[in-house]
C-alpha cells in the first residue's frame, strides 16, 4: 500500500502558495475588496508583544478564507519575504495524518529564505486532530511563528481554543457584513450616507438608502450572497445547503454527539421563524413536543454555531428577572430567513422584525451588555436597552419601521415610562425614513432612520468604537 509522500506534500503546498514562485498575491482575491475588519484582525498577528496564536471565528461563509489570503497580499505589500508566507488548507486529503510540526518544518525546508518571523495560516484547522494541543507548543517554544488558524466548524474551533487555550489563544470573531461594509463593498456609486466627521453622518437620499437596506435585509450577511446575481437566484440553496444543513447535520452532531439531527433543525427553523420575537421554554416544548431541558441545550448549541442569539429581559428598573423564564430569539444573519423563507418586501408583515433582527445582528458581537425590557401590560416594552455590569440603563431605543411616531414620541409609552424610571436624558427610537429631535419632560427622544442607525452601528462596530447614543450623535439629511 502506498503512502502519500513529503515530494507530494510539497507539490501540493507549492501550489497553495503560488507567492513563493511569483512573490505575488492571488489575483482573484486582489479583484475583491477585504473586509472591513482585516485591520484589527493584522494588528492582533503583527503584535510582538502577544505571544499568541489568533484564532478566526465566525459562521460559515462570512469571508474568513478570503480575509486570510488578503492579509497575505497585505504582509506582501508590507515586504514580508514571500518564503516567510504559508498557507496551508488542513481538511486536503493529502495532509491526513500529518502534524503541526511536521508541516512547518516541511514549509521550512522548501521556502527557507528571508529572515524574521515567519507567518502560517492553516485553514480548516478542524480537520486536524487535536490541534489546539499541538498548537500550544508551538506558542510557547517557537517565538518566530505568528499563526492564525480558522475553519469552518466555529462552535468547535471556540469550544477548543476556550478550553485548551488559555494565555496561548486569542479569539477573533468575524461576524457577518456590517450593513456599512455592504454598502463600501457594492460600491454603488456614490453612498447614500456617509461619516463626515465621527458620530456625525450625512444622508443624501434615504430613498436610495432604504432600498439598499432592504436588500441588506434580505441578502446582505454573507459576501457571496450579497455581491453575486447567481448565488441571489437561488439563496435557499446557498444558505439551508451550504450554511444551515452543514452546521445542523455535520458541525453540532459531531461535536456534541447530538443524535436526533430531525428534532434539532425543527427547533432550529421554529425559532429562525420567529426571529425577534419573545419566546420561553415552556411555550417552545408544548410546540415541539421536545424537553424544556433539551432545549435548552439545543440553544446553547445552536449559539455556539453563530447560527442565533437570546436576548435576556430586563424589568422596569433594569433589573434582569430572577427566575428567567422568557427570552428573545435572534437570527445572527437576517439573510438567513431569506435562506429558509424567502425575500420579505419592506411592506411584508415579517419585515419589521427582520429590521430589528439586522440592528442586534451589527452588535451581537460586541462585548456589550444588551437586553430587552418587558413588565406589566402590552405596553410597557423597549426593544433593546444597553446596560453597565451593575445593570445600569444606560440606553434605550425603540426599534420601529415606520414614520409613525416621529411627530408624537410620546406615544412610544413603554420607550418613555421606561426613561422616566431610569431618568435616562436621552432615549432613542428609528423611523422609516425621518429624523427628529424632541424633548418630552427633561428627555431628549431621538428618531433617525433604522437604516442609518444600522450604518452607524456598523461603522462603531469595524473601527472598535463603541456605538452608544452619545448626545452629539448627528445625522441630517441633504436636499436632492
Amino acid at each position: 500500500m502506498k503512502d502519500v509522500s513529503n515530494q507530494q506534500v510539497a507539490e501540493h503546498l507549492k501550489r497553495l502558495n503560488p507567492w513563493w514562485q511569483d512573490g505575488c498575491a492571488d489575483k482573484g482575491t486582489q479583484a475583491l475588496r477585504p473586509r472591513a475588519y482585516i485591520g484589527a484582525v493584522r494588528a492582533l498577528l503583527l503584535a510582538p508583544e502577544l505571544r499568541r496564536a489568533v484564532v478566526l471565528l465566525g459562521p460559515r461563509r462570512v469571508g474568513k478564507t478570503i480575509l486570510i489570503h488578503h492579509l497575505i497580499a497585505d504582509l506582501l505589500a508590507r515586504g514580508v519575504v514571500p518564503h516567510r508566507l504559508a498557507y496551508v488548507e488542513m481538511d486536503h486529503p493529502l495532509l491526513y495524518g500529518r502534524t503541526l510540526e511536521a508541516l512547518i518544518a516541511l514549509i521550512e525546508s522548501i521556502a527557507p529564505d528571508g529572515e524574521g518571523a515567519r507567518y502560517l495560516f492553516f485553514d480548516e484547522i478542524q480537520s486536524h486532530k487535536d490541534w489546539e494541543k499541538h498548537l500550544k507548543p508551538l506558542v510557547d517554544h517557537r517565538p518566530d511563528l505568528r499563526i492564525l488558524v480558522s475553519g469552518s466548524a466555529a462552535a468547535a474551533l471556540k469550544r477548543r481554543s476556550t478550553e485548551s487555550g488559555a494565555g496561548r489563544f486569542t479569539d477573533f470573531l468575524l461576524p457577518p457584513l456590517t450593513f456599512s461594509e455592504y454598502l463600501d463593498l457594492r460600491g454603488d456609486g456614490e453612498p447614500p450616507i456617509f461619516e463626515e466627521s465621527p458620530g456625525v453622518y450625512v444622508l443624501r437620499d434615504i430613498a436610495h438608502l432604504n432600498a439598499q437596506f432592504v436588500d441588506y435585509v434580505n441578502y446582505g450577511g454573507y459576501p457571496e450572497l450579497a455581491l453575486s446575481p447567481t448565488v441571489r437566484t437561488n439563496p435557499g440553496r446557498f444558505v439551508k445547503s451550504d450554511i444551515v444543513d452543514k452546521v445542523l447535520l455535520r458541525d453540532l452532531p459531531q461535536l456534541y454527539g447530538i443524535q436526533d439531527i430531525q428534532e434539532l433543525n425543527a427547533l432550529f427553523t421554529m425559532l429562525a421563524f420567529n426571529t425577534a420575537e419573545e419566546v420561553s421554554p415552556e411555550q417552545l416544548s408544548r410546540r415541539s413536543g421536545v424537553a424544556k431541558g433539551t432545549i435548552k441545550k439545543y440553544i446553547e448549541y445552536l449559539e455556539a454555531a453563530f447560527l442565533l442569539r437570546r436576548v435576556f429581559r430586563v424589568d422596569q428598573d433594569g433589573r434582569r428577572y430572577q427566575r428567567e423564564r422568557n427570552f428573545k430569539v435572534f437570527l445572527t444573519n437576517s439573510a438567513m430567513y431569506t435562506g429558509l423563507f424567502g425575500a420579505q418586501a419592506a411592506d411584508d408583515a415579517a419585515f419589521g422584525h427582520l429590521v430589528e433582527t439586522a440592528l442586534f445582528a451589527q452588535r451581537l458581537h460586541e462585548d456589550a451588555f444588551l437586553h430587552y425590557a418587558h413588565w406589566g401590560s402590552a405596553d410597557c416594552e423597549v426593544d433593546l436597552v444597553e446596560s453597565s455590569r451593575s445593570f445600569k440603563p444606560l440606553t434605550a431605543l425603540e426599534i420601529k419601521w415606520s414614520d409613525k411616531y416621529a411627530d408624537k414620541p410620546e406615544a412610544l409609552k413603554g420607550l418613555m415610562k421606561f426613561a422616566r424610571a431610569n431618568r435616562l436624558p436621552q432615549v432613542w427610537a428609528t423611523t422609516r425614513s425621518r429624523i427628529a429631535a424632541q424633548d418630552k419632560g427633561g428627555c431628549e427622544v431621538r428618531q433617525w432612520p433604522a437604516a442609518a442607525l444600522a450604518f452607524h452601528y456598523g461603522v462603531c462596530a469595524v473601527q472598535g468604537r463603541l456605538p452608544g447614543f452619545d448626545a452629539q450623535l448627528e445625522a441630517r439629511a441633504v436636499a436632492q
